[in-house]
């Protein structure tokens, strides 16, 4: 098979990687979403609880909070080639397999467990380690360009999901994303997929040896605390710290109010008068929006740190499930553009913050690992978002109480981010 050699290029090769990372995040991501289209389908079709149909994309959390460290572990030892290409066919093949639920536990089975670790193999935590080899001082703004695949992913795959459904019903769906995964996802990683720039003779961003010192001036890594920064960190070293420890409750804290809103919202927004496209749109257009602040936030996140850009984030996140609220106690259903809006843009400030200062205070060989287990605490809350909300509204008939909590977790995320203060021991330096 031919293969491509990275020092070939007319430009520097790990922007590459960043297109790859961009396009498979956005199937992870829209297909993590388009579960919201799915959900009332199969809830229109079986008559489910909420909470017990709901559980399933818990699940598929669930295990992508067990998995992530393993893939972080495998990457670290194989690369990546040799862990997304298998986790490729997993997905697709879990994805057929959906087509053909008939009961409450095979949705749990064939969607909660089998798509969810074939999904893992293309996310974030997948991908979080190459990219951090390929970029350091461009690396928030290089990974908020990938992971804005999350955004695009949810803009596309969400409507196209619902028009499926609209159109063949939600089996024939199934069948269609999965083949529609397998001839994008499968060729462009086997072809194009490389883990270290020093491996094809290349440097980090691309600065040759002649003239890296000269750009260096421009823009540098400034190291602050040089001890840390030297320390050889293994994931047991990181546990013991507090930054480590205030980095998984950033990460949990940040995640949870989305995946409250991002799974229901589609439901909540049908039960108060939108049809089901338009809900459905409405989604995609928290996804688009969001891919913008991806790149806007991993930007801004080098110039003014990364604890202030998620703050900011935090904010809107905040704003988001405050609105929901108010669209619930007035009937407003114009009030759900500026929903969108909202949560868009709160969501964007997520993955660029989790990886950016993931890498900030631990990169290094085992960074994989580390990040994994980052990756696995984002699932959690996740997977806790998307069932207490279906909680609350089987026990209340409302989800009122479950927007309160996203909005004070959005709160909390910020305390959290300034007790990790990855500023206090790398930062970027514009001159």
């Amino acid at each position: 098979m031919y293969s491509v050699k990275p020092d070939r290029f007319p430009f520097f090769y790990g922007w590459i990687i960043v297109a790859l990372g961009l396009i498979s995040m956005s199937f992870w991501t829209g297909i993590r979403s388009s579960f919201s289209v799915f959900y009332v389908a199969l809830l229109d079709e079986f008559g489910w609880s909420r909470g017990g149909a709901a559980g399933v994309q818990s699940i598929s959390f669930l295990v992508y909070l067990g998995v992530s460290p393993l893939i972080g572990t495998l990457i670290d030892r194989f690369g990546p080639k040799k862990v997304i290409i298998p986790g490729i066919f997993i997905l697709s093949f879990g994805l057929f397999l959906s087509s053909s639920i008939g009961s409450l536990a095979q949705f749990y089975l064939f969607y909660g467990i089998v798509v969810a670790i074939g999904v893992s193999f293309i996310s974030i935590v997948a991908y979080s380690p190459i990219l951090a080899q390929w970029f350091e001082r461009r690396r928030g703004f290089a990974v908020g360009f990938a992971v804005s695949g999350m955004g695009l992913g949810t803009f596309l795959l969400v409507p196209l999901a619902q028009y499926f459904i609209s159109l063949w019903g939600w089996r024939y769906s199934f069948c269609a994303l999965g083949a529609l995964i397998f001839v994008i996802l499968f060729p462009a990683n086997l072809i194009f997929l490389r883990y270290r720039p020093s491996d094809h003779g290349l440097e980090p961003d691309g600065i040759s040896s002649v003239l890296s010192d000269k750009k260096r001036k421009k823009k540098s890594i400034e190291v602050i605390d040089d001890r840390w920064a030297n320390t050889e960190w293994t994931l047991k070293k990181a546990l013991s710290t507090f930054r480590y420890w205030a980095l998984l409750f950033f990460a949990f804290l940040s995640i949870t109010p989305v995946y409250m809103m991002v799974i229901h919202s589609v439901r909540f927004l049908v039960d108060h008068g939108l049809d089901k496209m338009a809900s459905a749109f409405i989604l995609s257009l928290v996804g688009i929006i969001s891919l913008f602040f991806r790149i806007f936030w991993g930007w801004l996140s080098d110039r003014v740190g990364r604890e202030v850009t998620s703050s900011m984030g935090a904010f809107f996140i905040m704003l988001s499930a405050l609105l929901l609220i108010f669209i619930e106690s007035t009937g407003i259903k114009s009030l759900s553009y500026l929903f969108a809006i909202s949560l868009g843009i709160g969501w964007g400030v997520t993955a660029p913050m989790f990886i950016s200062t993931s890498a900030d205070l631990f990169q290094g060989r085992h960074f994989g690992l580390i990040y994994g287990v980052v990756e696995a605490v984002i699932g959690g809350g996740c997977a806790f978002g998307a069932w207490f909300a279906g909680f609350i509204f089987d026990r209340f008939h409302n989800y009122r109480y479950a927007f309160m909590t996203a909005s004070l977790f959005a709160l909390l995320s910020i305390i959290c981010i300034w007790f990790s203060a990855p500023r206090k021991v790398r930062r970027v330096r514009v001159r």
